[in-house]
């Protein structure tokens, strides 16, 4: 996320998915050692940042993520599109992807099984839930998606990664989320980017569904 509260530039597209200047938030993580490990590249610097790469894949059993962030164009599906990261992507889980359109379940090399939900986040959770058994569900994007799992009181924890970039436009992750109760849990920085783990605290108007991560 940029300083000021953006998590992808304008005018973002399929041939620019995260906008313009966006790429600029993401720069810290493809230095890491971690990072280009879980992409099959070798090299990378082995640091801070790239402990928090490591961090948020433990324990993962199964990911949320949004029409946009697996990509493609708005509408109903072109089926040829696979998603951003060829042949073998790095989830290596089961993967639920939000959705109006269906689709049939896509498999794909190491692991990764991408599933298509047309019915909402809670049951894109309950079926996540159901993949990831023992191990945590991670939203892994897009903003809209991590807004309204927010706003539903269905995550526990919050981890933000802060640039030191301005972009000034695009789209914000924290914007029609509600009130909820942050307590920050853990901080690391480096140079190059800000880590923030937060819990959020549910009050008595909270949503009564068990957390996930």
């Amino acid at each position: 996320m940029s300083l000021d509260g953006f998590v992808a530039g304008p005018e973002q597209s399929v041939e620019n998915p995260i906008g313009q200047g966006g790429m600029r938030l993401h720069d810290w993580v493809f230095q890491t050692a971690s990072w280009r490990r879980q992409h099959g590249l070798e090299g990378g610097d082995r640091g801070v940042d790239a402990d928090v790469v490591d961090e948020v894949v433990q324990g993962v059993g199964a990911y949320i993520m949004g029409r946009r962030m697996f990509g493609g164009r708005d509408g109903p599906w072109d089926e040829t599109w696979t998603g951003w990261w060829g042949e073998d992507p790095p989830y290596h889980t089961p993967v639920f992807v939000l959705t109006h359109h269906p689709r049939e379940p896509l498999s794909m090399q190491g692991g990764t099984t991408f599933t298509f939900v047309t019915d909402g986040i809670e049951s894109a959770l309950d079926q996540a839930r159901a993949a990831a058994g023992d191990q945590d569900v991670a939203i892994a994007g897009g903003a809209s998606v991590v807004q309204q799992y927010l706003a539903a009181g269905m995550l526990d924890e919050l981890y933000l990664h802060i640039v030191p970039v301005i972009l000034a436009a695009g789209e914000r992750l924290l914007t029609d989320v509600g009130d909820p109760t942050l307590e920050p849990v853990k901080v690391i920085a480096s140079p190059a980017v800000t880590h923030v783990k937060y819990r959020v605290v549910r009050g008595p108007h909270a949503g009564v569904r068990p957390p996930a991560r």
